[in-house]
């Protein structure tokens, strides 16, 4: 990993770097001198931002992309996560040579303002009480996100970026940075997301809320002052929200109706089925990496994530006069943001005579096939990346000094 090796900007004069290379990466400590005023009213500051950067910002500053992540990622997209120890979550698209290059472009990816991988969030300590937060933390939104992320670029000198790219609630924060800052942004890519969540999503996180909040561990939000930790709560949730990443062909032929090291059914509440067996072991390591309050934090921000309501009702609205280049990609098998809602975006593009591209890739993967091996969508991503660069005029990489 490298850093820019242009000077520092600061936020409002101040600003200050308390990683390293290790743990949760750089973190920087932001808003000292001017808090982040939230949606919700309150102020925060100091805060901090964990993020990892790749490759080298250039003389010009623009050959920056920034990545965001999901609800459950971090800043972790192309290096081992040190916790699991697993791979970046897309380390197959971000690297030297790969679709998103690191020879070319600068690529920054921050963990989300209310998230537990280093950025301030309900975890932290809060400095009036020297305690965590828990629910003391105040609720936020993915506007909030996006202008933490401002005060991040603000420090490192970045006043534009080349590309903004992001699945899920990383698409939200895509188009949330691409209607409220489209002077900061040559180009976005949505990727399986929508512009405001659904009922039927709304429906999906209460029941993972109410399964952490119904864990007798949560101790009322306080679990980390008490010792203790919703272990239980949190494994069902992440249960129920992984069933919606897949589809039903994906389910089907990944298990089946299969029995799970037994030859017969037991007759009893044990994992019979090797699909049972798969989500009870997606739940027991989800909780090692990811902290309860968090989960409830960020699922309220995606809930509360509605880009037509920000702009008179009028989803157009949002984009009136914008110079931004978007190319927004779906799934065909995505039932958790279908490719109505995508329609939706580029049909509110199309009518403020935006440009835009729009691919719907043929996949049975569900959801998450924007983090799997979908040649169609790497294609599409490269494509796109490489035609945005040219009319940036950002040189190959075998051409970069």
């Amino acid at each position: 990993m490298s850093q820019p090796s242009a000077p520092d900007r600061t936020d409002s004069g101040t600003g200050s770097d308390t990683g390293s290379e290790t743990g949760a990466g750089p973190r920087l400590v932001l808003g000292q001198e001017r808090p982040l005023k939230l949606d919700c009213g309150a102020e925060l500051g100091p805060f901090t931002v964990a993020y990892r950067a790749y490759g080298r910002l250039n003389a010009e500053r623009s050959n920056a992309i920034l990545i965001c992540h999901a609800l459950t990622g971090d800043q972790y997209v192309a290096d081992p996560h040190p916790i699991t120890g697993k791979p970046g979550w897309w380390q197959q698209l971000v690297g030297p040579g790969k679709v998103i290059d690191t020879d070319r472009y600068f690529v920054l990816c921050p963990n989300v303002l209310g998230s537990c991988m280093g950025s301030t969030g309900p975890k932290e300590t809060n400095p009036e009480t020297g305690r965590p937060y828990g629910l003391d933390f105040p609720v936020i939104t993915i506007g909030d996100m996006v202008e933490a992320q401002v005060r991040l670029l603000d420090h490192l000198g970045i006043d534009s970026l080349f590309c903004v790219i992001g699945g899920s609630m990383g698409g939200m924060q895509v188009l949330q940075w691409a209607a409220r800052h489209p002077d900061r942004v040559f180009s976005a890519v949505p990727i399986a997301t929508s512009w405001r969540h659904s009922a039927q999503n709304i429906a999906f996180h209460e029941v993972g809320r109410q399964a952490i909040m119904a864990d007798p561990d949560w101790c009322g939000g306080d679990y980390l002052n008490q010792g203790k930790t919703p272990h239980r709560g949190l494994a069902v949730a992440r249960m129920a929200a992984h069933v919606t990443y897949l589809s039903e062909p994906a389910l089907h032929r990944k298990f089946g109706r299969r029995l799970q090291n037994r030859a017969a059914l037991s007759f009893g509440f044990d994992a019979d089925f090797q699909v049972e067996s798969y989500l009870r072991h997606q739940g027991s390591t989800f909780v090692e990496r990811f902290d309860a309050n968090s989960y409830l934090y960020i699922t309220r921000a995606m809930d509360y994530f509605d880009l037509a309501l920000e702009h008179g009702g009028v989803l157009a609205n949002a984009f009136t006069g914008t110079p931004v280049r978007y190319c927004v990609v779906s799934f065909t098998s995505d039932w958790l943001f279908p490719t109505s809602e995508s329609r939706q975006v580029v049909h509110a593009l199309n009518a403020v005579a935006a440009n835009v591209s729009f691919v719907e890739v043929a996949s049975d993967k569900g959801h998450d096939a924007f983090l799997l091996d979908e040649p169609q969508f790497h294609d599409t991503l490269a494509g796109f990346l490489d035609g945005a660069a040219e009319h940036r005029g950002l040189p190959h990489a075998e051409a970069t000094p």
